[in-house]
């Protein structure tokens, strides 16, 4: 995936003998925080070339990040800088803005940060700080938590939703307002007719059908059974992926969203092959970037699958929170949308695919085709979900484990709950009536490793209330 895109402008002493004093100092110390934050592989930093120390160098400025399409803006200090000048450049400059002081105690950089600081505040501008020194590991990643939300708010505006069918079977938290999602997130939603892509599948090449067939069947194991689940129907599940990439393609959408039953599931097939492949790193024909799918349209859970997936730039997870065992380990599972990335935990096709099967589906789904049976790799998740509170968003935040077990003890658990479907089991670290008290819908949505701070961020940027539980 790309990375984020990320503007610095280094201010200065407005007197210019200071200014010129001091110059060669103030670069270095803009060309360490360059070179930290590009050490990442995260980072694609650009840098106003000149250090800011007059009115018309920081429109200047900032300008030309505008005109970078920069996602967030760091303004710098490591000395005494006019807190005007500060305050100019955020006229022109793309928010959200990180101010970030150096440790340069002969010169007052920190007094220079809470003076613009105080500038930004009394005139309403939004902005974060931070100090340290950016060749120390741990302050480095407090600016890549703040770009990471940073640059997810930006990203997110000019993005479009593909919205395949209606409301699913009755469910309020999956239907959103196109209007609201505009309005807070700048985000377009299509909604397209789910016959479109059957009358697009009909027409897929039957040699590229087969060809990604006979590529599954090699890495995987397919449980064909004569009637739920044959050759032809998983070609006809293909199809579907492919008709997918096509209208993506032609509607330029950036994230997708399938309604699937009844319609699909009882007359055509399922799109449980569709939705893993679209959220996975790779597909039939080899690496490719992740597509958020969300299954029953679920349009809230997109968006915050969405979300996840800027912050963290890995896979997401979409599952129903199914079962509580009486060990309190939580079996987050659902037929669709659960990618196989999660099975190992692998950028690479085969490594994962060598731990799924391929079931047959179940009498929920008279159509038939495969279910995408996997466990999900050990691991420590955060887990995020947008909802409506009277029509105001809250984001619940959880962070969890998906818990080492034995194989047997999986296919045990799986057996007693739903044997054709993929499972994530998970430990919470608080109590499941906390839980339940607290999460406000059937679907969640997980990605490996800590990013509760990023989505607090992110909601703090957007005005967004939260609740997190850890």
């Amino acid at each position: 995936m790309k990375r984020y895109k990320v503007g610095i402008i280094t201010f200065s002493d407005g007197r210019r003998f200071v200014h010129e004093d001091l110059l060669k100092m103030n670069k270095r110390f803009q060309n360490t925080l360059v070179k930290a934050l590009e050490s990442t592989g995260e980072v694609e930093v650009v840098a106003f070339s000149e250090i800011v120390w007059k009115p018309s160098l920081a429109k200047k400025a900032g300008r030309y990040l505008r005109n970078e399409d920069v996602e967030v803006t760091i303004f710098n200090y490591s000395i005494w800088c006019w807190p005007h000048l500060t305050v100019i450049a955020s006229l022109y400059a793309p928010g959200p803005y990180l101010l970030f002081a150096h440790i340069n105690p002969k010169y007052p950089g920190m007094v220079g940060l809470l003076a613009a600081s105080g500038a930004l505040e009394q005139v309403g501008v939004k902005h974060k700080k931070l100090w340290g020194n950016p060749e120390n590991s741990e302050t480095i990643e407090r600016i890549l938590r703040f770009v990471r939300a940073a640059s997810t708010v930006n990203t997110l505006k000019g993005e479009r939703y593909g919205n395949f069918g209606g409301r699913p079977m009755g469910m309020y938290t999956a239907a959103a307002n196109g209007d609201q999602w505009m309005k807070e997130f700048g985000i377009d939603v299509e909604h397209i007719d789910q016959y479109e892509l059957v009358l697009r599948a009909e027409n897929i090449d039957r040699g590229k059908l087969e060809k990604a067939r006979k590529w599954l069947e090699s890495v995987s194991n397919v449980l064909y059974d004569g009637k739920a689940l044959t050759p032809e129907k998983l070609e006809k599940q293909i199809a579907l992926y492919y008709a997918t990439r096509e209208i993506i393609d032609e509607y330029e959408l950036d994230f997708v969203g399938f309604k699937g039953q009844p319609e699909m599931t009882n007359n055509y097939a399922t799109m449980d092959v569709t939705e893993a492949f679209l959220n996975d790193p790779y597909d039939f024909d080899g690496e490719k970037d992740p597509i958020v799918a969300a299954t029953e349209t679920d349009m809230d859970g997109a968006l915050s699958m969405e979300i996840l997936k800027h912050i963290s730039k890995k896979p997401v997870l979409f599952a129903d929170v199914r079962h509580i065992f009486d060990d309190g380990i939580v079996d987050l599972c659902n037929s669709g949308a659960h990618a196989t990335f999660f099975a190992g935990k692998s950028w690479k096709a085969e490594e994962n695919l060598k731990k799924v099967k391929f079931y047959p589906e179940t009498f929920y789904f008279p159509a038939g085709g495969a279910a995408v049976r996997h466990f999900a790799a050990p691991g420590e998740m955060t887990f995020a979900r947008l909802t409506r509170k009277n029509g105001k968003y809250h984001m619940i935040i959880l962070k969890g484990e998906v818990v080492q077990m034995s194989e047997e003890e999986m296919e045990k658990r799986a057996k007693e709950v739903q044997v054709e479907w993929p499972h994530a089991y998970v430990r919470f670290n608080f109590p499941m009536d906390e839980f339940l008290e607290n999460y406000p819908c059937n679907h969640t949505h997980g990605v490996y490793g800590n990013y509760v701070e990023e989505l607090v961020t992110f909601c703090k940027l957007k005005d967004i209330d939260y609740t997190v539980l850890i």
